[in-house]
């Protein structure tokens, strides 16, 4: 590298000489051809300098892919809510084609954290008192194993109705993705019924509303769908060519007998030989960009306490289109209980929702409904429940959203109750 130098600084001076003794003549007549060839000379030789330096200096790594907004995930498709810039640059760790993990090395590890703080009131007689909260924070974590498999993590701390904070592992999955036609992840999972539960995980930044529609709140919430699961989850692609068909297959433990005194998701011991099974598929046609349909059966065997084991299905639909700039969701879900011996108890439930994006602003509508039978062996506590619920989220930058939301709840027997909440989630 030195003696390269040395001849580009002599060819230097070389050339200064030749120009001074030229004088003026030299500007105005034809360069010689001696002077040419020693132009050209430190050209190549400058040229060779920095080819050589770029050799010896250090690769930057390349910058880390931060983890999973979940624009395409193991049934879900790109999520309008955050803006398509910050959506493009996040996408892609927990995808049906595999998982989009760092590139830079194997066994890296990226941490992703997603949280939430807000003001809620309500007119409920139980529960008048407004508060300011602490929503979830949730830390997103994913590893790159090799070029087929990773491991994705989902940690969330978050307060309970005692103001006491806990922690929960609610994801945490070895995923093995050799093709597009068969993915495999073992571990915790978010059951892939229906659309929401896959596309939206533990984050409200994500999501384009204040809430979960309720058909989908978490079992600790009081959710009437086992939500996460312990076992096997299977998809992938279908050779369907334009159709873009999916399949689904799952098995897990399933959840316990619907008990507050009991955690919901069976994590380590399962209370029966039965395991819980999930076969579905959906559809993204090519020529209907943004658009997914697809079905679902869930079945399971309950075992509640001083009861009858009860048979479980769960059927859904959905029928979404998505984009950046609008979203129309559809969802449906029966689940049907039968005891043995005894009568079949059907609980109803859907909601959909519709927003277009305005600029910085995102307003929203969305209608739910769940129906329990009174006598229902397990959602004896859910009963009837419905309503609208109207709101904004504004883009307050990148990462970071801020939404309004009211909320009417309508039931049986009962008065009908307002409320109305803020939210600033975000990304970090």
């Amino acid at each position: 590298m030195s003696k390269i130098r040395t001849r580009a600084v002599f060819a230097l001076a070389l050339l200064g000489f030749l120009a001074c003794a030229s004088g003026n003549s030299l500007a105005q007549e034809a360069v010689s051809p001696d002077v040419a060839a020693l132009l050209k000379r430190i050209d190549e030789l400058e040229q060779r300098v920095k080819t050589l330096e770029a050799e010896k200096a250090p690769a930057a790594a390349p910058a880390p892919v931060p983890a999973n907004t979940l624009t395409a995930t193991s049934t879900g498709s790109s999520g309008a809510s955050p803006s398509s810039s910050s959506m493009a640059g996040m996408a892609g760790m927990d995808s049906m084609s595999g998982m989009a993990m760092p590139e830079h090395r194997f066994g890296h590890m990226t941490v992703q954290g997603f949280a939430d703080v807000g003001w809620a009131g309500t007119d409920q007689a139980h529960n008048s008192n407004n508060s300011f909260y602490l929503g979830q924070m949730n830390l997103f974590i994913t590893s790159r194993l090799s070029d087929t498999s990773g491991i994705i993590a989902e940690t969330v701390f978050e307060s309970d109705d005692k103001n006491a904070y806990g922690v929960e592992l609610e994801r945490l999955l070895y995923n093995f993705a050799p093709n597009d036609y068969f993915n495999m992840s073992v571990g915790r999972y978010h059951t892939s019924i229906g659309y929401y539960n896959t596309a939206y995980h533990h984050s409200t930044w994500m999501q384009t509303a204040f809430d979960r529609p309720m058909l989908f709140d978490f079992e600790d919430d009081g959710g009437i769908l086992p939500i996460h699961n312990v076992g096997v989850s299977i998809n992938g692609k279908v050779p369907s060519g334009s159709l873009g068909l999916h399949y689904i297959a799952e098995l897990g433990n399933g959840r316990t007998s619907r008990s507050l005194l009991n955690e919901p998701v069976q994590n380590k011991i399962d209370e029966n030989n039965r395991k819980s099974t999930n076969f579905g598929f959906f559809v993204r046609p090519q020529r209907l960009r943004g658009v997914q349909a697809g079905f679902s059966w869930y079945n399971d065997r309950l075992m509640p306490d001083g009861l009858p084991r009860i048979a479980e299905n769960i059927y859904s639909a959905h029928a979404i289109y998505q984009n950046p700039r609008f979203e129309f969701l559809n969802e449906l879900v029966l689940v049907r209980h039968t005891p043995d011996g005894g009568r079949t108890f059907n609980t109803p439930g859907w909601y959909t929702q519709i927003s277009p994006q305005l600029h910085y602003v995102r307003p929203y509508f969305r209608y739910q409904y769940i129906n329990a039978n009174a006598n229902e062996p397990i959602y004896q506590d859910v009963g009837l429940n419905h309503g609208p619920s109207f709101g904004l989220r504004f883009n307050v930058s990148e990462f970071a959203a801020f939404k309004v939301q009211y909320d009417r709840g309508m039931y049986r027997n009962q008065s009908a109750t307002n409320g109305i909440g803020t939210q600033l989630s975000f990304a970090f």
